[in-house]
């Protein structure tokens, strides 16, 4: 806390100066050097809010990224766009795929000798490029991005040229290896440009070695350059909330769940589970991701299914409906931003989120299931009782059914000294005489005692 009052002093002091010398200006930078994703929006999102809190007259961001999700592409795009300053950004050495949309996006692009920019085709995980549709909507969207830096009036003699500043048709190339564009690309390749090609193209406004050449190069000598410090809750919250790092906790809520159903009392697995869920949804919680709803939601599907397998018999509504509120508030919690008209904007994201959920959790059963019956049923393991009751070590069954005939009235079959043979209701039992006495054959008495299968009895009458 200390340290980010002192951080927001320095900045309003250079503010103050700023405004009152009338010769400081203030840019701000920010670095995009990680794959583009949550974390990456998260750091450019908070960087922008401390460069509008300092007054900062330009934004100045430090790319070097091979790409990364395209919805977080799309939302710091989007950011950039509406952003009323200035935002410059330096290439330092890769641009690709995500990032040269989120670069298309910005003011002005320098890049060091050496940088590429471009190769944003849609792919998987595994590398392959995905069906058009997704191609398609990337398409239109660097091809907008590019549009929205206008046009250029050219006017040659008679001839009034207009000539966009980023061609949005070399744009799309960067997607789609099937758009042709004489003497820039071949059909069949998707575009990546060089920095020098980048200049002749209208990509790149200029090369730099670094920022502080940027900075000259737009003219800026008497300046303030400040950037945004992540704190160390920041990193932890950033690690979190990585898909990857989020499978990983879904797989420890589920797999907990599922070992301390397994086992008796309250011990190891319930913590494990427990610690899962705090962080899975702490961190989204605090970052606006979850919300409040969202965490009853969980807690509710978590009842829900213990009601059904402890005290509801059968597995029904109430089990069913536990799993879809656990599962639902799983995937909801990890969707910024969420509208219940998702199934336009929000799609991608929503599914995202859904396969990380689903495909953690069925990886978490399969796990817990075989650990299951390697751990649990190890003898080694103390977990369960594998001790075995067998006859031959003098362990007997007892049958529990003759309690039934207790207090009723019959005869003796054959003399009690005192053990011996009685009939009830037609059925023969064994039968001890209460004291000790001796009953003679077909002699009237009722049952008064049972204890451990053993039937006692009185003379009729006693």
């Amino acid at each position: 806390m200390l340290k980010k009052c002192l951080l927001l002093w320095g900045m309003l002091c250079v503010w103050a100066m700023a405004v009152f010398a009338g010769q400081l200006e203030v840019v701000y930078r920010v670095d995009v050097k990680d794959e583009i994703g949550p974390g990456v929006w998260r750091t450019v999102k908070k960087s922008f809010d401390e460069a509008e809190k300092a007054g900062a007259d330009y934004i100045l961001i430090d790319m070097n990224t091979y790409g990364g999700l395209v919805v977080y592409a799309d939302s710091l795009r989007s950011l950039i766009l509406n952003t009323r300053r200035p935002v410059w950004v330096f290439i330092d050495n890769n641009a690709a795929s995500a990032g040269a949309l989120i670069a298309i996006a910005c003011d002005r692009i320098y890049m060091r000798e050496g940088a590429n920019i471009g190769a944003a085709t849609v792919v998987s995980q595994t590398g392959e490029a995905m069906p058009d549709k997704y191609q398609s909507y990337m398409r239109s969207m660097i091809r907008s991005t590019a549009q929205a830096h206008g046009r250029d009036t050219l006017v040659h003699g008679r001839d009034t040229v207009l000539r966009w500043k980023r061609d949005p048709q070399i744009a799309e190339a960067m997607v789609d290896e099937r758009v042709y564009i004489p003497g820039v690309t071949d059909s069949g390749k998707v575009v990546t440009f060089t920095p020098h090609e980048a200049v002749k193209y209208g990509f790149c406004d200029g090369m730099a070695d670094n920022v502080e050449e940027v900075l000259r190069q737009e003219g800026l000598e008497d300046y303030t350059l400040l950037s945004y410090t992540p704190t160390t809750m920041d990193r932890i919250i950033g690690f979190l909330i990585h898909p990857m790092v989020q499978g990983i906790l879904v797989m420890m809520i589920i797999g907990g769940i599922y070992f301390e159903l397994q086992t008796p009392g309250v011990g190891f697995p319930l913590a494990v589970a427990v610690f899962g869920a705090v962080c899975y949804f702490a961190p989204l919680y605090l970052e606006g991701f979850a919300a409040s709803w969202e965490l009853v939601v969980f807690i509710l599907g978590v009842i829900l299914l213990l009601l059904e397998l402890f005290v509801i018999p059968g597995f029904g509504v109430a089990g069913v409906s536990g799993i879809v509120c656990m599962v639902g508030a799983l995937v909801l919690a990890g969707v910024d931003d969420f509208s219940f008209d998702f199934l336009g904007d929000f799609a991608g994201t929503i599914l995202r989120s859904l396969f990380v959920v689903v495909a953690a959790s069925l990886v978490a059963l399969g796990l817990s299931v075989w650990l299951g019956a390697k751990v649990l049923g190890a003898r080694r393991w103390a977990f369960a009782l594998h001790a075995e009751q067998r006859p031959e070590d003098g362990f007997v069954g007892v049958d529990m059914t003759v309690r039934r005939e207790l207090d009723k009235e019959g005869y003796a079959v054959t003399d009690l000294r005192p053990g011996g043979k009685i009939r009830i209701d037609g059925e023969l039992y064994d039968a001890v005489a209460e004291q000790g006495d001796y009953i003679p054959k077909n002699t009237p008495v009722r049952v008064v005692k049972y204890q451990a299968g053993q039937l006692y009895v009185v003379k009729t009458g006693e």
